[in-house]
């Protein structure tokens, strides 16, 4: 069984991810997961994917299909697969199907969590933290009772450049899935797309609900 996992940042795959494998009993293989996993042991894709990231740019298509159809067949994964994180570009999605139909095989179902980008740039930025104790807050969910003080100590909030919106912004242009991907499943038939915006639970209600079939329910 295979299945892909597709979402913008702050939509919430991680915390779907969880779910699902416990549920379906598959294998979990997160891309990102995967690069560091290849850096550590110092393999030529994991060292080129990491010099990528070490300059803060995407690892290119070659680079990452190489690295991640490296993986997706070895024996511990013969149960089944969720990849998340992968495919990410059209190229990456035909990739995966010219892989798995040389093997007879094919994506059971893609799902993709849909988050309007208002409440994903909510969700990204606006954290501060306290320069005193290192407390955590957010500016909807979690804010200060003085703005730019801590409710702990009365030291100073400041925010990190990975927490502002600007930065956010840019995350969801360059990791968003692209409309191509997305398409090209559609017309497949294989797409179902998840209101991401609602309670965590019911969101992945409507995920598992979507793979029954791949379960044979």
């Amino acid at each position: 069984m295979y299945i892909v996992l597709l979402g913008p940042p702050g939509a919430g795959k991680g915390t779907q991810a969880e779910r699902i494998v416990r549920e379906l009993g598959v294998a979990h293989l997160a891309t990102g997961d995967l690069f560091r996993e290849e850096a550590a042991a110092g393999t030529e894709l994991g060292l080129q994917a990491k010099a990528y990231m070490d300059r803060g740019d995407l690892v290119p298509d070659t680079v990452t299909i190489g690295m991640l159809l490296g993986r997706l067949f070895a024996p511990d994964l013969a149960a089944g697969v969720m990849l998340d994180g992968f495919p990410r570009t059209l190229a990456q999605g035909e990739a995966l199907d010219r892989a798995l139909q040389g093997r007879g095989a094919s994506i059971c179902r893609v799902l993709h969590i849909a988050v309007p980008d208002e409440e994903l740039l909510d969700r990204l930025s606006g954290r501060w933290l306290c320069r005193g104790c290192s407390a955590v807050y957010h500016e909807r969910n979690s804010p200060p009772k003085v703005a730019g003080r801590c409710d702990n100590c009365g030291s100073e909030l400041y925010q990190r450049d990975d927490d502002r919106r600007e930065t956010a912004i840019r995350r969801l242009e360059r990791q968003r899935p692209p409309e191509g991907l997305l398409a090209h499943y559609r017309a497949q038939g294989k797409l179902t797309s998840v209101d991401g915006a609602r309670p965590v639970e019911a969101v992945g209600d409507d995920l598992i609900a979507a793979l029954r079939p791949c379960l044979g329910q």
